[in-house]
């Protein structure tokens, strides 16, 4: 998706309207046009980067900041009891909209929303060692960034 087509970068434009309810110099939340929950609000850089991969990491830290103030507004305003941040990263993640976003949703006690099935998957004999040596490494290769 180019910078010139992606509905995001439409919005932060001013060319699509939406319901901003937040605003920074670099990032803006507004309110999701189909939610989950009423309330549920997308925190959005300014600046268009397909993914978290790409985001800088000073912004992406604007963005986790704005996400908190969201928060907190949901608990002050809605009566959440609790909230998710979600961020879908590629396709396969359930990305739709290839520009970086934190999805923050409301929480209720029984809502009925489920964000990680019940259903979990089972480390067997030494996988969870092997797969857990394998990540360090990997993480200790790509250094700060």
């Amino acid at each position: 998706m180019t910078k010139e087509n992606c509905i995001f970068c439409q919005i932060v434009s001013g060319k699509l309207p939406a319901m901003h309810i937040y605003e920074t110099p670099r990032v803006v939340a507004f309110l999701d046009v189909l939610p989950v929950q009423l309330g549920h609000a997308l925190v959005v850089s300014k600046s268009h980067f397909d993914n978290l991969l790409d985001l800088p990491d000073d912004l992406f830290l604007e963005m986790s900041q704005v996400s908190r103030k969201v928060a907190k507004a949901f608990q002050q305003v809605l009566g959440a009891q609790g909230f998710n941040l979600v961020m879908n990263n590629y396709e396969v993640a359930g990305q739709t909209v290839f520009h970086t976003h934190i999805h923050v949703i409301p929480r209720y006690a029984d809502d009925g929303m489920r964000i990680i099935p019940q259903e979990k998957k089972k480390y067997e004999g030494e996988g969870m060692a092997q797969m857990g040596r394998q990540l360090s490494e990997a993480l200790v290769n790509l250094g700060g960034g």
